[in-house]
């Protein structure tokens, strides 16, 4: 009699014990579906974060050569560092970028005064699992990215003493001493070497 009564427990346990590892097993794959999701946006995320600041980027070098171009006239310094003469044609950078990531530019447009906002679409969608659609289910992510001066200067008045005591200009002064953040640069047109490169004249960082 004891014998079956233990076979008959052991009977009634067998059920409770597949229910039991059926739950866990559904589960472990929701939990891997959550994962793969997971690791689809934060992809997406990583692509649309280095497309804005890869196209950032791009306006922020033209910008510095376009204040290369003009060093000798400090008149036409702050206009270009005030990103007045921006021109945002970037985003084909945004696109490379975006590719690189395994996604795709689905809008690349100028935000502010000196700022790009770019969304992407991931290429790979999140794969098949145990919740419906996600085998076709592909992530989106937005970044924003923007560019700031890191540099002020101070403009001689047009009519500054050139110190040979006859009390009158001279167009020949030297070129304003330039500070970028805790830099200074004395800048000399014709010494390549005291110029800034363009990352020391513009930041540029994703936006909070």
């Amino acid at each position: 009699m004891i014998r079956r009564r233990t076979f008959g427990d052991a009977g009634q346990a067998f059920p409770i014990y597949i229910t039991v590892v059926g739950g866990l097993l559904f589960l472990a794959f929701a939990y891997l579906a959550v994962g793969q999701a997971a690791a689809n946006r934060n992809g997406a995320q990583t692509a649309a974060d280095a497309a804005a600041l890869a196209a950032a980027q791009e306006t922020r070098d033209r910008l510095a050569g376009d204040w290369l171009a003009v060093v000798g006239d400090p008149a036409k310094w702050q206009d270009i560092l005030d990103g007045d003469r921006a021109v945002f044609d970037g985003c084909w950078r945004a696109q490379e970028l975006a590719a690189q990531n395994d996604a795709n530019v689905q809008q690349c447009v100028q935000d502010g005064l000196l700022g790009y906002k770019v969304e992407v679409e991931t290429n790979q969608s999140v794969g098949e699992s145990i919740v419906p659609g996600t085998e076709d289910f592909k992530s989106r992510a937005s970044a924003t990215a923007v560019i700031e001066p890191r540099c002020t200067f101070d403009l001689p008045g047009e009519d500054a003493d050139d110190g040979d005591g006859d009390g009158e200009g001279n167009e020949t002064l030297p070129l304003p001493q330039l500070t970028c953040d805790d830099t200074n640069w004395d800048l000399d047109p014709d010494d390549p070497a005291t110029l800034p490169d363009p990352e020391d004249l513009f930041d540029v960082h994703l936006a909070d």
